[in-house]
């Protein structure tokens, strides 16, 4: 009986860390795009997610459905679409898709700078000139180099399944909110709790 309580408890508490700590795999459909914003239904929920495009010279399309690999932002780089040698760019990216959460940026500006990140032939459009996308880039490149891991908190980076530049869907960056500390420390007490609870019964029988 201990036994098969253990297994419970292990469980849940998995189930519990998996939707936040590990890379898995989800189905993204564009829904619609407003102001370069980008809102995708995942694995068919009828509410939607918002994310930002970060492959300029890559292409989808209204409706189209595709599979993704979501990842916390930081563990998702080195299987990015990009692959791990353009992580500072990543990392930029990153703290550019905050600054536009934040309001320090706006979509436009935030959209045009990491595209600008990946692709020459962003650098060469309108659009980056317009939205002083050369300027941003700089100035991010900068903070990345020694922003710590927690500035990445909560981003989610979404990349096609053997996708590669120019070539298959887009990749994506999203952000979901993180749990404070406080929270998860009460989770975990009150798995505690629900723990201690269902041993005294298991005892009582």
């Amino acid at each position: 009986m201990k036994r098969i309580f253990l297994a419970l408890f292990i469980t849940l508490f998995a189930l519990v860390l998996s939707n936040s700590a590990f890379a898995n795999s989800v189905s993204l459909t564009l829904e619609s795009v407003h102001q370069d914003h980008y809102y995708f239904s995942i694995n068919g929920s009828s509410s939607f997610s918002t994310m930002m495009c970060d492959s300029y010279d890559n292409h989808i399309y209204f409706g189209e459905t595709w599979t993704a690999t979501k990842s916390p932002f930081l563990a998702g780089i080195a299987n990015g679409l990009f692959g791990p040698t353009k992580a500072l760019d990543y990392k930029a990216a990153g703290l550019i898709y905050k600054s536009m959460i934040t309001g320090s940026l706006t979509t436009l500006q935030a959209q045009w700078a990491i595209w600008g990140l990946f692709s020459t032939n962003a650098q060469h459009s309108s659009g980056f000139v317009t939205y002083g996308g050369a300027t941003t880039d700089a100035t991010y490149l900068t903070l990345a180099q020694t922003a710590s891991n927690s500035a990445y908190s909560g981003l989610v980076l979404y990349t096609p399944l053997n996708g590669k530049p120019g070539c298959g869907p887009q990749e994506f960056i999203g952000y979901s909110p993180v749990p404070e500390p406080g929270s998860l420390t009460l989770l975990g007490t009150g798995l505690i709790g629900l723990a201690g609870i269902v041993r005294r019964k298991f005892v009582k029988v």
